[in-house]
């Protein structure tokens, strides 16, 4: 069963959520979008930091010029109404807007702009087993953009053409994941993750103004190791402190908490998720799992219990 998309204000099929070849995205790259989780938690399906993730859409779209026609709340509802309508208890949700047809040439200011929700079923980003054993990553021969070329807190398609250079290479070359350096040598992040080092208890990111795009996973695993007594600086990381590091992980929506395991075939710590990884995994799954949601991070929806058959 493919859940039905919800495309302007409307629901239509799977198979009818199609755009025309000369769509403006088709040719340059102009769309924003959004990755979010819905979990099956104890107290019943919830999405994860939606408005957050539905602000972020409306602020990437503004950022490229494109007015969405709708407000945080009715996109907010839009998500809720389309997980409902699926009957998926937990679900990937990847929110859409982009440049349709209109005028072809790089302009971009005619052309029409549409908006997709979509939902589907999607585990673990880097492997079920990757949460507990890690993965191997390598640094990427590409480095992440500079600033003032694009605009990295917009979550924009286009910039991931980046990212997917990255993540190719490190596949070809036998690892799960590329780690991405700033233009001036720094630490940035992952294809699609952002990353975090501990070192001597204390946890370590790169700053925005690497042109890293400040994940909303990445801001909840901050909040939720400044709870538990941890510090956190934002600062610029050299590329040998990957090496020399206690415990490496990656945030993320799709990612969530992954710990690294080794990095250019350099093991990290023991070889496997270290301490503090793996309390920060077991608070981070204790709200998107266990719905133990003080920050009120969690939007409840009322999925209808699939029917059993006689």
């Amino acid at each position: 069963m493919k859940p039905d998309i919800w495309y302007d204000g409307e629901f239509i099929a799977h198979d009818d959520a199609q755009i025309h070849v000369l769509s403006h995205v088709i040719h340059y790259g102009s769309s924003v979008f959004e990755g979010i989780r819905c979990y099956e938690t104890d107290q019943g399906s919830a999405v994860f930091r939606l408005k957050e993730h539905m602000q972020r859409l409306i602020d990437s779209a503004k950022v490229y010029r494109m007015e969405i026609p709708y407000t945080l709340d009715e996109l907010t509802q839009a998500v809720i109404d389309t997980i409902e309508r699926s009957g998926l208890q937990e679900c990937y949700i990847r929110p859409v807007t982009f440049r349709g047809e209109g005028p072809m040439g790089v302009n971009p200011l005619d052309n029409s702009v549409e908006t997709f929700i979509a939902v589907w079923e999607w585990g673990q980003y880097l492997g079920e087993e990757a949460l507990e054993q890690g993965v191997d990553v390598e640094v990427a021969s590409w480095n992440r953009m500079a600033p003032n070329t694009f605009p990295a807190m917009a979550k924009a398609g286009g910039n991931y053409l980046n990212a997917s250079l990255v993540k190719m290479n490190a596949v070809k070359n036998g690892k799960m994941e590329g780690i991405m350096l700033s233009t001036d040598g720094y630490v940035a992040e992952g294809s699609g993750e952002n990353l975090f080092v501990v070192k001597d208890g204390r946890l370590y990111t790169a700053p925005t103004g690497l042109s890293i795009l400040p994940g909303i996973t990445r801001a909840s695993v901050i909040a939720l190791a400044e709870e538990r007594g941890y510090e956190v600086e934002e600062k610029k990381i050299p590329r040998e402190a990957l090496y020399t590091a206690d415990e490496l992980f990656f945030t993320g929506t799709a990612a969530e908490v992954t710990p690294i395991r080794s990095v250019d075939d350099y093991t990290i710590g023991s070889g496997s998720r270290g301490p503090i990884t793996k309390e920060l995994q077991d608070a981070f799954f204790g709200v998107v799992q266990g719905g133990h949601d003080p920050a009120d991070w969690l939007t409840f929806v009322d999925v209808p219990e699939a029917e059993t058959e006689a």
